[in-house]
């Protein structure tokens, strides 16, 4: 496996792995270059949401409920409607139609209709001529609510089914119940040498992505509706406004601007996209709304808290034999993406470690709390989490060093785990060797002295899906390629670039097959009515799958060329090359022209210009119920060492480093790829010290803000260490595979590791505050004390 270390100057960003399945040179694959959008972000020139102003243009607000869960008695909006400068209102009357992004499990209303079930549930909503007098005409809606006993505790929604949450719920509180068993895990626990135990609690956490939602409509005499929203997943969307509206979808178009962050935040079809909609639909004008920073948390989607149960036995010499879990996860109010999330908090577990036997029993139930949903390594950071804890307390049981543990049950590359996931390249191995060489780990684990230490952890992320939300027989990702007279190539992608380089990935990759520069690739996203059909910016999928269909598309438009000049030059087609913006015979260096002149020779044989291509995956996954859920086309592996210290006077933990080794496969531009790696550890880290999104016994939250909803600044990140690991999949592009969810996952037990080699007590509630830090030593300094023997 190669390896490269960012963290400094003079990264060997050209070096090639011998085992470079194309075994070629790249002259843009592989090598540092800026995003195509950068400049225009960098300079303040990128359009969002919010920054579009239409012609006549009419402002929205919404109607939240007080209460956590209530009926609603009545509605009056009289009074509203009859405010000067108020052009509409609606409520749930007007929007009675379910929607949801998973298919079957479609349970919210863009405006609640019978009830409300968290406290910002949306009741109403007001179309205005600005934001002043919108708001002034929610205070003038009067609602009438019954108040239900509201589940603010996870474990009191799976014990008690009345009243339910969802009246229509067969399964009372339940949102999804998952329980699948490979091999036989209690007789393998009964003759394991070892076994460990142990309960782990994961907190809610938020995106805190810097723009808010925002969405405008505009619906055009012709009847057609446009819809611009901050939103990561164009398609769905466009799918659940035809739904909700009864609309033909081919009258609907979605654009997504450029977009100021979403870490899964905005993959859900939310509230104010309908609402802007039909405020445009009614009142002819087109319509905005922009959610407050208030709003945000109250509709966040975010990471799922979780109560998670681990048992693990292995033999005396480290090697795991059976490993079982059992988690309770909190919903909030609505399904979300919770269907998978259910799947995935365990189906993500059986790698990079070779489990011969494993079970997991996972529930996800709704409470009366803002809904949750994706965040950064869906489903799988709360799981990983507890189980790197707990590998952590094995290798301290049976006295062996952590990393050799890890390298004892690597699963190996081109296998299949224990759940029936295929395994194509695997670099964790390499990733252990980097993080253990560049942390300086043998030397200094456990010799840093009493209040400063080390910590391991590993992890495994899929590249993308094996099937997509709603089942279909078509490409998963598609491409479209026109090429003008003039040298300039334009790229039609529905892949959505939330800031992860997947629109300049396209422009790379178009520049590497025809021998381009960059700057001659433009590229069109995220555009329903000109581009095709992309399922959104989930699950590791964008750069993965519609790299691929990018080069079978250029590759298709390049064959196309090649043979045009071929017969031009009455040459041999294998004679003609594309690269460094010309086009020449490679027997004959007097033969060579521009990749314009190529392109208008090409146009004359050829007609117009273009080609398509498209990617969807192999048939993948288990053969059992849920078997293809977490099954993806190629996994990613991730190994962490985080360096913390611990002020056992305070309690306060200070992370001073952290490195990040990680097999993306192969890196298509290294400084995009150690971006990904840093902004993920960094996002972990904050989540293990300082973020949590709590409410109260009423529901409220428990501070919807940035001033109360403490995120690290420049000044709390530790040193990020990127050692770029390639180990060159064969089903990826180029031999790519993800890099932006997956080096998430070791931070955070990576961190409660070193705490415990710094002070030796372990932290397995998160956040770790100085509170809990606290109370594990006092807690510690009880059980280590003498036993007084008689009175004094």
């Amino acid at each position: 496996m190669a390896a490269r270390d960012l963290h400094g100057i003079g990264a060997p960003w050209g070096d090639r792995s011998p085992g470079d399945p194309e075994n070629r040179a790249f002259e843009v694959i592989g090598k540092p270059h800026r995003k195509v959008d950068g400049l225009a972000k960098a300079t303040g020139r990128a359009q969002y949401t919010d920054d579009l102003v239409l012609p006549g243009m009419l402002h929205a607000k919404t109607l939240r409920s007080p209460h956590a869960h209530a009926r609603i008695v009545a509605i009056d909006t009289t009074r509203a409607q009859a405010l000067p400068g108020v052009h509409a209102v609606i409520t749930g009357r007007d929007l009675p139609i379910q929607y949801g992004v998973i298919p079957w499990t479609q349970d919210e209303n863009a405006l609640a209709v019978d009830k409300v079930r968290f406290v910002g549930d949306a009741v109403a909503a007001v179309a205005a001529v600005d934001e002043d007098t919108a708001n002034a005409a929610l205070k003038l809606i009067r609602v009438e609510y019954e108040p239900l006993h509201a589940f603010l505790d996870p474990e009191e929604s799976l014990a008690r089914s009345e009243p339910r949450i969802h009246d229509d719920s067969k399964t009372g509180n339940v949102s999804k119940h998952v329980r699948l068993d490979f091999g036989d895990v209690e007789t393998a626990l009964a003759s394991a040498d070892v076994v460990l135990e142990g309960d782990y609690v994961f907190h809610g956490t938020t995106h805190a992505a810097i723009e808010p939602h925002c969405a405008l409509a505009q619906w055009s005499a012709e009847g057609l509706l446009t819809v611009w929203s901050s939103t990561q997943i164009t398609h769905y969307v466009q799918r659940a406004l035809a739904k909700v509206l009864e609309l033909p979808i081919h009258k609907i178009r979605v654009i997504q601007p450029a977009l100021g962050g979403a870490f899964g935040g905005k993959s859900d079809p939310f509230s104010l996209e309908f609402c802007v909609a039909k405020l445009a639909m009614l009142t002819g004008r087109p319509v905005k709304m922009l959610y407050t920073r208030e709003e945000v948390f109250y509709c966040h989607r975010g990471r799922h808290p979780m109560q998670l149960h681990y048992r693990t036995g292995a033999s005396k010499d480290g090697k795991i034999a059976a490993v079982d879990a059992k988690i309770l996860i909190d919903g909030g109010a609505y399904s979300s993406f919770g269907l998978v999330t259910t799947y995935y908090a365990g189906q993500l577990l059986t790698g990079p470690y070779h489990f011969p036997n494993y079970r997991f029993d996972s529930t996800r139930v709704f409470t009366n709390k803002p809904p949750c949903g994706p965040k950064r390594g869906h489903g799988s950071v709360q799981p990983r989490f507890a189980f790197e804890v707990q590998l952590d307390e094995l290798a301290e049981r049976i006295a062996l060093d952590p990393i050799e543990l890890r390298r004892r049950n690597f699963q190996g590359d081109f296998t299949r785990t224990v759940n029936g996931q295929r395994i194509t390249s695997n670099g964790f191995l390499a990733c252990l060797d980097e993080v253990e060489r560049a942390s300086g780990w043998r030397a200094r684990r456990g010799k840093l002295g009493f209040g400063r230490g080390l910590g391991v952890a590993g992890s495994m992320s899929i590249s993308g899906t094996n099937y997509p939300v709603y089942p279909n027989k078509m490409p998963q990702a598609g491409i479209q390629l026109a090429a003008e007279r003039s040298g300039r190539v334009t790229v039609f992608t529905g892949g959505n670039d939330i800031g992860q380089g997947s629109n300049s990935v396209v422009a790379y990759v178009v520049a590497e097959e025809l021998g381009m520069d960059v700057a001659d690739v433009r590229v069109v996203a995220a555009d329903t009515d000109l581009v095709p059909v992309d399922l959104g910016a989930y699950s590791s999928r964008v750069t993965f799958m519609v790299g691929n269909a990018t080069i079978d598309a250029a590759r298709k438009l390049r064959a196309s060329i090649v043979l045009a000049i071929a017969k031009e030059w009455q040459v041999d087609a294998a004679r003609v090359r594309m690269a460094n913006g010309r086009v020449f015979d490679t027997e004959s260096t007097e033969r060579s022209i521009t990749t314009a002149e190529a392109f208008q020779i090409a146009e004359a044989h050829c007609d117009t210009l273009g080609s398509t291509g498209s990617y969807n995956t192999p048939t993948l996954g288990g053969d059992y119920r849920g078997g293809t859920i977490g099954a993806s086309p190629a996994y990613s592996f991730t190994a962490h060492v985080v360096e913390a210290s611990v002020d056992v006077e305070t309690g306060r933990i200070t992370c001073h480093a952290v490195w990040i080794a990680h097999d993306c496969g192969r890196a298509l531009n290294p400084m995009l790829v150690a971006g990904q790696m840093e902004g993920s550890a960094y996002m972990g880290i904050a989540e293990a010290l300082l973020e949590e999104h709590g409410v109260n016994r009423f529901g409220l939250h428990a501070g919807p803000s940035l001033l109360d909803y403490r995120i690290p600044t420049s000044v709390d990140t530790p040193e990020l260490a990127a050692l770029i690991v390639e180990s060159l999949d064969p089903e990826g592009p180029y031999g790519a595979k993800e890099a932006g969810e997956g080096p998430l996952h070791p931070s955070l037990p990576a961190l409660s590791n070193a705490i415990f080699d710094a002070v030796g007590v372990r932290l397995r509630e998160l956040p770790f505050t100085p509170a809990k830090v606290l109370r594990a030593l006092a807690e510690k300094d009880a059980r280590s004390a003498p036993v007084a023997r008689g009175r004094a």
